[in-house]
């Protein structure tokens, strides 16, 4: 049963839980996907309905701002916990080191991915880099084509919302991969080309601001989060 939050459906699972059920999603049969909204995403979702499709067509949808965290408590239906995309990929990879298995890393600018993969091989001994491709494609058949050859089991998928979510509903199937995960600017971080917040500001729901306070361009993006809490609020009348 998930967890409703203005039509987007989460699944309210910790994040050993969250992790646990994506390993179940590796060894499974079929191809799967994840994608970690935050409340700029679940406003998108209420504005683009081929966006709220691919989303809730998810096989785990986590929460990954705080900002949903609370919209759920508010409206008397809280979450366990927030699952930050780039630690649910962190303890995955984790997880994978020990098997051997192999992913495939998706997106950001021409060469961060190559950097990532590097670094993250370096971090997760046993870890499997299947292939790496970045983010500025026109055409996906070249791309599937490549992940497809790789034999990757995990495929991070790094395009940015709403563009991760359509890709991995649309082309998931023909990778061949096992799991697709949409983590949005994650590689950029996993490569060293930008800094995540620090742990302070990650406690205390602040990354978003942290963010804000480096990447001033942000600022459209981040006026999402007052209209999420507005639309939480009207929502909340309703009940």
């Amino acid at each position: 049963m998930r967890i409703d939050v203005l039509g987007v459906g989460f699944d309210n699972l910790t994040m050993g839980e969250a992790v646990d059920r994506a390993m179940e999603l590796i060894h499974g049969e079929g191809v799967h996907y994840v994608v970690t909204p935050n409340p700029e995403i679940v406003e998108v979702c209420r504005e683009n309905l081929a966006a709220k499709i691919a989303v809730n067509g998810a096989d785990l949808v986590l929460p990954d701002g705080i900002g949903v965290i609370k919209g759920a408590a508010m409206l008397g239906t809280p979450l366990k916990e927030r699952t930050p995309g780039i630690e649910f990929a962190g303890h995955l990879m984790e997880r994978m080191a020990v098997e051997g298995l192999s992913l495939y890393l998706l997106g950001a600018k021409p060469g961060v991915a190559e950097q990532a993969a590097e670094k993250l091989a370096a971090q997760y001994p046993g870890l499997k880099i299947a292939g790496t491709h970045d983010g500025y494609f026109k055409e996906d058949a070249p791309v599937v084509e490549a992940i497809a050859a790789s034999g990757a089991d995990c495929v991070f998928v790094c395009l940015g919302a709403p563009k991760q979510e359509l890709w991995m509903r649309k082309n998931g199937a023909a990778t061949g991969a096992r799991l697709l995960c949409g983590l949005g600017g994650s590689l950029d971080v996993f490569a060293g080309v930008v800094e995540r917040a620090p742990k302070f500001w990650s406690d205390h729901g602040l990354e978003w601001f942290y963010r804000l306070c480096k990447e001033p361009r942000r600022i459209g993006r981040m006026m999402k989060l007052p209209l999420f809490l507005v639309h939480i609020k009207q929502e909340k009348k309703k009940k």
